[in-house]
């Protein structure tokens, strides 16, 4: 059994790391409203870069002169993983979530003979994903530093995961993130960029009606790499809101915790304390009786 000391030093150990949490959760509530602000602005923009990108690869399916990134390489055998996860942690399941997502991905494609290469976004993945695919990871990009996430920052992946295609590194490549829903809930999800793949509805019905000019392969070969940074960057400001939501409720459920050892050990301290007062008071009385 612990003495008075050893729980006395315990409480204020805890008491010290409930400081900590408490205060970490009020620092990603305080960064959690920017970033939400910052992902639900940039939702409209993507899915409108989507919805005309789909108009136009419905009206380009059958054209024999489509952009690689429309149209792909014609083979499926390379595969690159984009996993953009967080740089720090204490953030509950968030970076978990994704690598997951990811590490089950690359050892379905592994399993099929497929070549899987990844290129890491976010110092948590690349460490994680290091230990299994350290073969694997062909390029690591980090924003620990950047205080605020732009476009710049987005396009300078897409320019890496660009020329890698350029140069036939890879076949296909898919996105990994996590999609901000709310302070509780963080998606983690997979989207494949190159080729373009859009979902059946993402076409406008009116889509028959826009007349492009100049042509709509020229667009096409203009659109297409930006909507590589515009997806990306998406992701990063998803992800950033997705971070602070996660880390927020882990560190309010961490302060909970705290709080409720600190009632425990509180409790056990008093009922052993007022034991050896009980005993010290028991032998007062037994050496006066004795006298």
């Amino acid at each position: 059994m612990p003495s008075l000391k050893d729980l006395k030093n315990r409480i204020a150990s805890v008491k010290a790391t409930q400081k900590i949490t408490k205060a970490m959760k009020m620092v990603a509530a305080a960064k959690l409203r920017r970033a939400q602000e910052a992902a639900e602005a940039a939702r409209p923009y993507a899915e409108r870069m989507t919805n005309v990108l789909a108009g136009l690869s419905a009206a380009n399916a059958d054209n024999a002169e489509a952009p690689l990134l429309l149209a792909g390489t014609g083979k499926n055998q390379t595969h690159l993983l984009i996993v953009a996860t967080g740089e720090r942690g204490l953030a509950g399941g968030f970076n978990s979530s994704i690598i997951r997502m990811a590490r089950d991905h690359a050892l379905k494609l592994l399993a099929e003979g497929k070549t899987v290469k990844i290129l890491t976004v976010g110092r948590k993945g690349n460490d994680i994903l290091r230990r299994t695919f350290r073969e694997n990871i062909v390029d690591y990009v980090t924003f620990r530093e950047v205080k605020q996430l732009g476009f710049t920052n987005a396009n300078m992946v897409a320019q890496k995961v660009l020329t890698l295609f350029e140069a036939g590194e890879f076949d296909v490549a898919t996105l990994f993130y996590a999609r901000f829903q709310s302070v509780i809930s963080q998606v983690a999800t997979a989207q494949q960029i190159i080729p373009a793949k859009f979902e059946a509805n993402a076409a406008p019905e009116t889509s028959a009606l826009y007349e492009y000019e100049p042509s709509e392969q020229e667009i096409l070969e203009d659109l297409l790499p930006r909507n590589v940074a515009v997806q990306i960057f998406r992701a990063l400001l998803e992800n950033n809101a997705s971070f602070y939501g996660a880390q927020m409720s882990a560190m309010d459920s961490a302060t909970r915790n705290a709080g409720d050892m600190i009632n425990k050990l509180t409790l056990s301290y008093n009922r052993q304390r007022q034991a050896q007062i009980t005993k010290e008071l028991i032998e007062i009385i037994s050496g006066a009786e004795a006298l």
